[in-house]
This record gives C-alpha cells, structure tokens and sequence, in this order.
C-alpha cells in the first residue's frame, strides 16, 4: 500500500499504525499541486482523483487542518498556506483577549482502491494555548493543547490519541475487514 506525502513525520506515524494492523506500507514521496477546496473531503477526494491518473495502484493520501471555533473553523482547510503565512504566532495574535479558545484538529485520509476513492476521518478536541510551548512535533502542534500540554510537549505521545492516529485507525480497519472478504 503507498502512502502519498511529501512529510516524512506523518509516514512514520503512519506506519507505526499500519504495523498494529499487519499493514504494511511504502512511502511515496512526491510533491504535487494541492487543489484547493472549502473542506478537507473536497481537497483530499480532488488529491487523490489527480493522483489517480498518474499511479494506477492503491494508494492513500492524508491531509489535515486545525479549526478555531471563535473563529468560526479558521484555518480549517486553509491551514497549511496559514502556517506559511502567520505561523503560530500569527494564530496567538488572532486570539489575544478571546476567551473561547476551543479548537480541534481534523484529519482526512483518501484511499484509491484502484477504481473508487474512499474517506476516512478523524478528530482531536482540545484549545489553543496562550504561547508557544514544546519542540516537538510540527505544524501547529506548539499551540494546540490537549490536557495541560501542547501536542509538541507530548513526543510520542500525541501519535497514540491525534486525530491523524483516529483516521488512520478507521482506514487500516477497513483494509483488515475487506481482505478477509
């Protein structure tokens, strides 16, 4: 099974998990033109229709975002250029003297199955923290917390209950419940 992205981090989540379910995986690292789109669904099903005339075997992508509820789900798809652009200390400005700092990751994977494209989600609630806090991790993971810590102060720990961990769950037990079919 490839697995498509250019982020050796998620690879390595992704096997790790894969293993759980005797799947094994290969890492298919090649950049292409993400697609925009107002959900993750849209842009992850537009990824893999793209990929799908290019790689003619099964294969899944994973793309993922982080929703701010005072800001009505921002970044949300948007996530990646957002991160680019402003960064987390960009999106701690944006919550300076706002109390609801609630948001969740989201994460969602698209299987080709060789024919159809199939989805898979996953989701982590937690909140935005007032600075910056821990080393590891990437992305936003500085200022999402979860508890009292922030994704980047848990390691490893993070890829036993993030939402990219509760996708790739639900995607690797279909593939267990349709190879015994």
């Amino acid at each position: 099974m490839l697995f498509i992205t250019s982020n050796e981090g998620k690879f390595k989540e992704a096997r790790e998990v894969a293993k759980l379910f005797s799947v094994e995986i290969e890492w298919l690292k090649i950049e292409y033109e993400e697609p925009q789109g107002n959900t993750l669904e849209e842009i992850a099903t537009k990824s893999a229709e793209m990929l799908s005339r290019v790689i003619k075997r099964p294969f899944f992508i994973e793309d993922s975002g982080l929703f701010i509820e005072s800001l009505n789900g921002f970044p949300g798809p948007y996530s990646s250029y957002v991160f680019k652009t402003i960064g987390n200390k960009g999106i701690i400005k944006l919550l300076e003297g706002v109390q609801n700092r609630k948001a969740y990751f989201k994460a969602v994977i698209a299987f080709f199955d060789g024919k159809d494209i199939k989805i898979f989600d996953g989701i982590v609630y937690g909140e935005i923290a007032k600075e910056i806090r821990g080393d590891k991790g990437f992305g936003f993971d500085p200022i999402f917390l979860y508890g009292d810590r922030t994704f980047a102060e848990m390691g490893e720990e993070k890829n036993l209950v993030s939402h990219r961990r509760k996708a790739l769950e639900k995607f690797f037990s279909y593939l267990k419940l349709i190879s015994k079919s």
